[in-house]
């Protein structure tokens, strides 16, 4: 069984080293509580992440895994003087990489969003140049959502190329991490508590919530998302939504199950669960799953087996495994 995995995620030197004042305001204690030396879970190494030729390949070949979709970390935190040319040089070096090992890479492309302006043409650049699969963001930016007027143009060149847009966590803004997070709390269990224990999955969730609520997919009805950790929170709350926003309060042209249903892939990022499956395909479905680890902040080991394993059919399997990941991407 061929398994293709979409959130697998890669470090731009560059890219970082120019982002760190930005990512250190919003998250003061993050590298402290993602430290590799805390020995915490989701802390992988610098050179792990950087990573893009044979140790992350024996990596994939030890444990089953044909093919990474690869996603540079940081770049909605860079700062818009220098964002569009870092980003451009981060995409290159991930084409770079699908070119020297075609047959086990593919990438979504970075987007510089602080300078929102030029981020359509690095987009259709990237897709049509590069020949990357859709874009990866990380969160908000200057702690604005995708449904601010000024990101509308990287909606509409989304969709007319039809590419994805994965909507991946980011720590919360600083006021939303004080006050909900922090509180007396320890730094380390604080940050970690609003980042990978809870925060920026829901986040992510509200992220893509918004966008419906302003209506960006009734101009857009067939831009299509990804959102990883069984979908960001929003399956468990999906009858809630419907309930609690119908139509006729939000004015949509369709109900917020709908959307999640037409427009919203998901895929679980590592988290390994035989709850949280069942509950997603019941809610879900299968044929919108796509398989996904969240290398290297969780390892490879164990991925290939819990979908092998798990009590799905032997045809959703493959679905899950490549064909869906296939039909969104072209890969």
């Amino acid at each position: 069984m061929k398994l293709i995995t979409i959130e697998e995620h890669t470090l731009d030197t560059a890219v970082a080293r120019a982002s760190a004042g930005r990512a250190a305001e919003v998250s003061p204690h993050f590298a402290t509580a993602y430290s590799p030396a805390g020995g915490l879970p989701y802390s992988p190494t610098a050179e792990v992440l950087e990573d893009l030729d044979q140790g992350r390949i024996a990596d994939m070949d030890a444990h089953g895994i044909d093919v990474q979709v690869l996603s540079n970390l940081t770049t909605q935190f860079l700062p818009a003087d220098v964002a569009p040319e870092l980003v451009r040089g981060a995409n290159d070096r991930l084409a770079a990489a699908c070119g020297r090992h075609p047959d086990r890479f593919a990438a979504f492309a970075s987007l510089p969003t602080s300078a929102a302006d030029q981020a359509p043409a690095e987009l259709k650049r990237a897709v049509e140049e590069l020949g990357h699969v859709g874009t990866l963001i990380h969160g908000r930016t200057d702690d604005e959502f995708l449904s601010a007027e000024r990101f509308d143009p990287i909606l509409r060149t989304a969709a007319e190329l039809r590419v994805p847009i994965y909507l991946h966590p980011a720590p919360p803004t600083r006021g939303t991490s004080a006050v909900n997070y922090e509180a007396g709390l320890d730094p380390v269990v604080a940050t970690r508590f609003a980042t990978a224990g809870w925060g920026w999955h829901n986040e992510s969730g509200i992220h893509f919530l918004h966008l419906v609520l302003s209506g960006a997919l009734d101009r857009y009805p067939d831009l299509q998302f990804v959102l990883g950790h069984w979908g960001e929170m929003i399956p468990w709350f999906l009858d809630r939504l419907d309930e609690a926003l119908p139509q006729r309060a939000t004015g949509l042209d369709r109900t917020i199950g709908d959307y999640v249903r037409q427009n919203v892939w998901y895929t679980p990022s590592g988290m390994f669960t035989t709850p949280h499956l069942r509950f997603c395909t019941d809610v879900l479905g299968t044929d919108r799953m796509i398989y996904s680890v969240d290398y290297p902040f969780v390892g490879n080991a164990g991925a290939r087996a819990f979908l092998e394993n798990c009590e799905l059919s032997a045809d959703a399997k493959l679905d899950i495994a490549h064909r869906n990941a296939e039909r969104l991407l072209g890969i």
